[in-house]
């Protein structure tokens, strides 16, 4: 266990965890999870749950609410400088730049936060939404899921890269393969 760990923290085989990530407390990330150059997470009380193959991108803070955990989904992207504090976060979705979740609010499966959007605590976001603003409201609806589960392969191609010390993967043919393999992995699964 890395030393910028805490004891309770639970690694079930992520990508990549850059050495900057700072997590204590109750933490579970799943596999193929990436923790990416200063990510604090911290959960004293409740838990922290982090979904397969979802990326937690540079700058991000996640901790616990009051009465709420925070729990991510899979394949979600939660991009840089984000705040989520004890929110649930569906299954593909994307958080946008700076956006911010409080306590208890609760993003449905393939949903997309704008970027520097407040949802507020308690605020329950519909499957397939598109919300913005602050406090954040629901501006469009949509089905975001192939597009945001595309937006996750991306950062798990350049995880796994970075492992390995790769910090140019998008150059590679390797990773043009995996994204064609993906998103028809995607589209025979009737996901489009």
């Amino acid at each position: 266990m890395p030393r910028n760990f805490g004891p309770e923290v639970t690694l079930d085989n992520p990508a990549f965890i850059h050495e900057t990530a700072l997590i204590y407390g109750k933490v579970h990330l799943a596999e193929g999870v990436s923790l990416w150059p200063y990510v604090v997470i911290r959960s004293e009380m409740h838990e922290v749950r982090i979904g397969r193959r979802t990326n937690i991108q540079d700058f991000v803070m996640i901790h616990v609410g009051n009465t709420t955990p925070t729990i991510i989904g899979e394949n979600c992207s939660i991009t840089h400088h984000c705040t989520i504090h004890g929110a649930d976060v569906g299954d593909n979705c994307l958080i946008g730049i700076n956006a911010t979740l409080m306590d208890g609010a609760k993003i449905g499966a393939n949903s997309i936060v704008a970027g520097h959007s407040i949802v507020t605590e308690g605020t329950v976001i519909p499957e397939n939404s598109i919300v913005a603003g602050s406090p954040a409201k629901v501006i469009r609806t949509r089905d975001n899921g192939v597009a945001n589960a595309m937006n996750a392969a991306f950062y798990h191609e350049n995880a796994k890269a970075y492992a390995r010390g790769d910090h140019r993967i998008t150059e590679r043919e390797e990773f043009k393969r995996a994204m064609e393999a993906e998103l028809k992995r995607l589209t025979s699964a009737g996901q489009i």
